[in-house]
């Protein structure tokens, strides 16, 4: 479909809503049988439009009606052997929570869903379900497209979001003190996992994050449009109200060491998520010209700096007016929308392998291609061009066909020679990739780092230091929100069994 048609096509809120109440009043009180399910239509997400919302920072997405929400979780076939659960990174019981959703019971729907992951808010709203929980659902496989399976994570935003416009706070609940101290470094997903999994039974958690505010990258790198803030924060707050002590400002390696922690502030146990802030650049010509960025750089001013605020921020953030990201992933397409949002006239994707091939996800490409972002695909630079002022001008590109699989499964990119193009822009972004900070490394010789600076653990999240886990982009490089939970849920249970055990025995002088 072409950039004008899907912009013509765009459904508008108020018409979804009213075709799922009629549709509902249709399917409501009867027992439907499993080849009714699967004729009900998948309920499209309602949107704001395409030409009003480049203009904004307001949420894209704007949530199912109940209506929508009630007729979508009538598609669930209620299996009984629920593949979509094995699909789960942090095993939440899908059909129990699309049970509920669909009578109207939306608190125990999200009682359910919290009895295993404390972000179905953010979840609902970042993480890729369609290579997840979505890929193996039943429904999608009966229709033999993975497009048209039960939304499950489109519900698990309406019940979160429910329980937000009502007012309400699940805070789970702690067990008694035990006296055991245990520290989490960061406060991205995996940390806000370990942390509320260890409070639970009782132990002391103390949080330490090195910037200004907690939430990590969810923080500073998902915008605003695609995970409001505020959100964040909330999920912030039920830490603290369930006695998680939050210290900001805070670098491991810098402030305390790691050791540290362990020997003068004595803590019993350490769980490392501070994620994978270290950006990949690709070492070309001309990549240290004034206009070129990381998308670690210029998504932290924007988002946990509010550069886009410019009445009430004072970060300064470069003019930018034809604007090329490279790269195929999530990070890239924030970029790029982020880039246009900031005044960008013209902002260009350069990928070097074809569209099938990104890792981003395909709602969040579809939303880039409604906000007129253009695709230079099968297309990478080999040089950027600066003028006499040291800025840049512009890009040399190089293009690819697609040879063999490569150990990622996707088909390799094969340089054509001779068949560079000049590509004129004056901003680049990078968003290839992210590697472990080295810093907790670097000042942990203990600690066992595998080649690409990511820390090594067992099937248990632990590390090579007695005492210490580890779990997240720290441990498996660049990933997703929910598969770090799913890391942080693992290091939790094992530090939890650690520490209802009798505490080693203090060694003989």
């Amino acid at each position: 479909m072409s950039d004008r048609a899907l912009l013509q096509s765009h459904p508008q809120p108020a018409e979804l809503q009213a075709q799922a109440a009629e549709l509902l009043g249709r399917l409501e009180g009867r027992a439907l049988k499993m080849k009714e399910r699967l004729a009900i239509p998948l309920q499209e997400m309602p949107s704001q439009d395409p030409a009003l919302r480049c203009a904004n920072m307001n949420e894209v997405a704007l949530g199912y009606s109940e209506e929508q929400v009630r007729v979508e979780a009538m598609r669930c076939l209620q299996c009984k052997n629920p593949t979509c659960i094995a699909g789960c990174p942090v095993r939440i019981n899908i059909p129990a929570f699309i049970d509920a959703a669909a009578r109207s019971e939306y608190a125990e729907s999200l009682a359910i869903i919290k009895e295993s992951s404390l972000l179905p808010a953010i979840c609902g709203r970042v993480c890729p379900q369609e290579s997840q929980c979505q890929l193996v659902c039943t429904v999608g496989r009966s229709l033999s497209s993975v497009d048209k399976a039960v939304s499950i994570g489109r519900i698990e935003r309406y019940v979160a979001d429910w329980e937000m416009a009502h007012g309400e706070r699940h805070v789970p609940a702690v067990k008694p003190e035990t006296g055991k101290r245990v520290a989490v470094i960061g406060s991205g997903p995996a940390s806000i996992t370990a942390a509320a999994d260890v409070r639970k039974e009782g132990h002391a958690v103390t949080m330490f994050e090195a910037f200004h505010k907690p939430g990590g990258v969810m923080i500073y790198g998902i915008p605003e449009f695609r995970l409001p803030k505020a959100i964040v924060q909330r999920e912030i707050d039920t830490l603290a109200a369930m006695g998680v002590e939050i210290r900001t400002n805070f670098l491991i390696g810098r402030t305390r060491t790691l050791k540290g922690l362990l020997e003068r502030d004595d803590y019993d146990a350490v769980f490392i998520g501070s994620g994978a802030g270290l950006p990949k650049f690709m070492h070309v010509p001309g990549e240290n010209l004034v206009g070129v960025f990381s998308a670690n750089e210029y998504l932290t001013r924007a988002n946990l700096m509010k550069a886009y605020d410019n009445l009430r921020a004072a970060t300064p953030i470069y003019e930018s007016h034809r604007v090329a990201v490279i790269g195929g992933g999530n990070v890239a397409m924030d970029s790029a929308r982020m880039a246009k949002r900031l005044g960008a006239e013209e902002v260009t994707i350069v990928y070097r392998r074809t569209e099938a091939e990104m890792p981003a996800r395909i709602e969040e490409i579809r939303h880039a291609k409604e906000e007129g972002i253009a695709f230079h695909l099968l297309e990478n630079p080999t040089q950027i061009l600066g003028g006499k002022d040291g800025r840049v001008h512009g890009m040399t590109l190089l293009h690819y066909s697609l040879g063999e699989p490569d150990d990622s499964g996707r088909r390799r990119p094969v340089p054509i020679p001779g068949s560079e193009s000049t590509l004129e822009v004056d901003t680049v972004i990078v968003a290839i990739g992210n590697e472990s900070n080295p810093l907790i490394g670097k000042t942990t010789p203990e600690l066992l780092l595998d080649s690409h600076g990511h820390v090594v653990t067992d099937e248990e999240g632990k590390t090579s230091m007695e005492g210490v886990y580890a779990g997240g982009d720290i441990v498996l490089g660049s990933a997703t929100v929910i598969l770090a939970m799913g890391e942080g849920r693992r290091a939790a249970a094992a530090i939890n069994r650690m520490l209802s055990g009798p505490r080693a025995a203090e060694p003989t002088p």
